[in-house]
């Protein structure tokens, strides 16, 4: 092909000079846009100041509002126009920013510049999120939670939007309007909210095989983050990675969290809604304020090209995952949640992810949900944000320089100059100019796959197998675990009304995961579950692996009591050394001590001191701690064990296997029956 001769001089010229960001880029490139009213005068959109904000333009102190009053008019149409469309998936989210940095590891899989120096900081911003329920919704509902980050990278923005479980409900994308619309509220009467127990998810997902895989998922603890930063994330899809030399390899990526992985219990969360329905957004927002961040590494798995058929799975069915055992998980980076947003709407709100921004060295496969997902996603943010100018949104833009010839079209902030808006031009010197494919330049090529095929409306037979991953994820499963998730099922089908659907569950579709998993379900609601398999070899099919520990949560509980939540239960004439010294002990090593009293009043200690409690036992209860202590002082102890608050707060701990602790005179004062001795471990790692 020849060169075109107005813009092939601009081939080997400067293009954007080298564009290096730091960890404070994004930040700084956000300042511009930040406004802080202190010390500012009220006025309205237009500059004009407002010497009356309290009463509208009146014919008459009692008399009409006047249409010229175009002080009120500009505030009520704002106000009137202020909410956008929610997101129709993962509207209720929470996000922070922060950095990555990678290891010396990950610039031999990819040439994309986030990887290639370990002492470079990119900045990220990341949304944690659910999925079926509205922005108002609970945030400890049984849910999928999304993990997605935004990487404001050199070269452009990257966007890993994943999820804290590593598969999906369906295969393709073509089927995931059905699925959200079985899973939402139902039509009908737009219940429930925010949670999968009714007819219609059931329905579908006993009517697809496909599914069994992610629901058992969903009915584990997985579906409850105790915190978010002990919650993994998972980019689903398998991806391609490109290095410098071009070689492609496929990968999957790994968030771990570095505090380990732990979660609540049913119960807990059930309690959670009423007490904090903002639980999980809450506690990351004041981690961040206090200096507690969220650290997390980014892994990868490899699969070079060759051996891409080598599983007893395909690597494009988004329905399954490579267990660690056939593939480790190699660490490249590591990233911190360091900051919170300014403004919620602003940033949070108004973020857009695709799948589809990448930038070279990252690539796509042919997985037929990814496929789907890198469509969808823009469609989708062009009618929530207003149009395609979303990425001029602040949040949106990447820090490095964006030039193109895509003008005009709502909302558009740029002011572009210049007579061409069109390419090749000759008129502006044949600027913005491409940029050659290779490594040294930057510009983005798609990887060559040869593709060599007909045109059908089909699926892999690789794609078949439904439930020996499914069988896989129950075997890892520690005893209590198992419980939970049989009591998720359990729970979740007596909200199913139609009995035809809760059978076809019990009968049709655990029996293939496990045959004592439907069992004990069955016996659950009265239904005689079969004595073998019901699905043909095909859809049963066959794992290398009985088990993987890995895919338990209790593979990664965390080491220490870092970061956890300690409640020091006190009242008038508490021993006030054992507060302050069992606070600075915990303190020292990163717990947070909080003491909790029967009100906000100054405690007086027996020594005559002043302890200030950080909470009450009724609003600070113990569903939002890790462990209890019972400080000494006989008044104190006598006091809580004749209040009803106190005894509760004990027993509801008990009841959920918190660590609980006492000292002097807490140790027996308190009624046997409360807490006798056990050895056990929860959900979240307590003992």
């Amino acid at each position: 092909m020849a060169n075109n001769p107005h813009t092939n001089p601009n081939s080997n010229g400067p293009h954007d000079e080298k564009f290096k960001t730091s960890e404070n880029s994004k930040s700084e490139s956000l300042e511009t846009y930040r406004s802080d009213a202190e010390g500012h005068d009220l006025r309205t959109n237009q500059g004009v100041r407002i010497s009356d904000n309290h009463n509208s333009l009146k014919a008459g102190e009692r008399g009409p509002t006047l249409m010229e009053d175009f002080i009120f008019r500009e505030k009520l149409n704002h106000f009137d126009n202020e909410r956008i469309p929610e997101r129709i998936v993962h509207a209720r989210g929470s996000a922070a920013h922060g950095y990555f940095q990678p290891y010396e590891t990950a610039a031999k899989y990819s040439k994309a510049g986030v990887f290639q120096d370990p002492g470079k900081k990119t900045p990220v911003f990341v949304r944690f999120s659910t999925v079926q329920g509205p922005r108002g919704s609970n945030d400890t509902v049984r849910d999928v939670r999304g993990f997605a980050t935004k990487f404001y990278t050199d070269e452009g923005n990257w966007d890993l939007v994943g999820n804290d479980m590593p598969v999906f409900f369906i295969q393709d994308a073509i089927k995931f309007p059905d699925f959200v619309h079985a899973v939402k509220p139902e039509p009908h009467n737009e219940i429930p909210q925010g949670q999968s127990a009714h007819d219609t998810f059931w329905d579908f997902v006993s009517l697809m095989p496909e599914a069994t895989h992610m629901v058992l998922w969903t009915m584990s603890d997985r579906a409850f983050p105790r915190h978010y930063r002990n919650m993994e994330g998972f980019g689903v899809h398998t991806f391609r990675l490109i290095d410098k030399q071009g070689k492609a390899r496929f990968a999957k990526f790994h968030w771990k969290p570095l505090a380990g992985t732990c979660s609540l219990i049913w119960d807990e969360a059930q309690k959670l809604w009423g007490r904090d329905p903002d639980f999980n957004r809450r506690q990351m927002w004041d981690d961040i304020e206090s200096g507690n961040f969220l650290e997390y590494e980014l892994g990868v798995q490899i699969v070079e090209e060759e051996d891409e058929h080598k599983f007893d799975f395909d690597l494009l069915d988004p329905t399954k995952l490579i267990p660690e055992e056939l593939v480790p998980v190699t660490p490249i980076g590591k990233m911190t949640l360091n900051r919170n947003p300014d403004n919620f709407f602003a940033e949070t709100e108004q973020v857009a992810f695709s799948p589809a921004h990448v930038v070279p060295g990252i690539d796509f496969t042919n997985d037929p949900l990814l496929q789907g997902r890198l469509f969808s996603y823009l469609d989708t943010q062009m009618l929530r944000l207003g149009g395609p100018n979303f990425h001029e949104i602040p949040i949106n833009q990447p820090v490095c320089p964006a030039h193109n010839n895509q003008r005009d079209a709502m909302h558009r902030q740029t002011i572009n100059k210049g007579q061409a808006s069109y390419e090749p031009n000759s008129i502006d010197g044949g600027w913005p100019s491409e940029t050659p494919a290779a490594p040294e330049n930057g510009g983005f090529e798609s990887y060559q796959e040869r593709v060599d095929a007909r045109k059908i409306r089909a699926r892999s037979p690789s794609f078949g197998d439904h439930y020996s991953q499914a069988t896989l994820f129950w075997n890892s499963q520690t005893d209590v675990e198992k419980e939970h998730i049989i009591g998720a099922y359990t729970f979740e089908l007596s909200k199913v009304k139609r009995p035809w659907i809760r059978e076809r569950v019990i009968k049709e579709i655990l029996p293939n995961i496990d045959l004592e998993l439907a069992r004990r379900v069955g016996e659950n609601h009265g239904i005689e579950t079969p004595t073998s398999k019901p699905a043909p070899a095909e859809e049963l099919g066959a794992s290398t692996l009985v088990d993987s520990p890995a895919l338990s949560l209790m593979a990664r509980l965390p080491g220490n009591i870092k970061y956890r939540k300690v409640a020091i239960l006190v009242a008038d004439g508490v021993d006030a050394d054992h507060v302050e010294g069992t606070k600075s002990r915990l303190e020292a090593e990163g717990a947070q001590a909080m003491v909790i009293a029967p009100s906000m009043a100054p405690v007086k200690a027996a020594s005559g001191q002043t302890v200030s409690p950080d909470g009450m036992l009724n609003s600070e209860p113990s569903v939002t701690m890790d462990a209890v202590v019972v400080a000494g002082g006989a008044e104190s102890v006598t006091t809580l064990s004749q209040s009803g608050d106190g005894v509760y707060y004990l027993q509801e701990a008990y009841k959920h296997l918190k660590a609980i602790a006492a000292i002097g005179e807490g140790r027996g004062c308190w009624p046997r029956p409360v807490f006798p001795c056990r050895r056990m471990v929860s959900s979240s790692g307590q003992r």
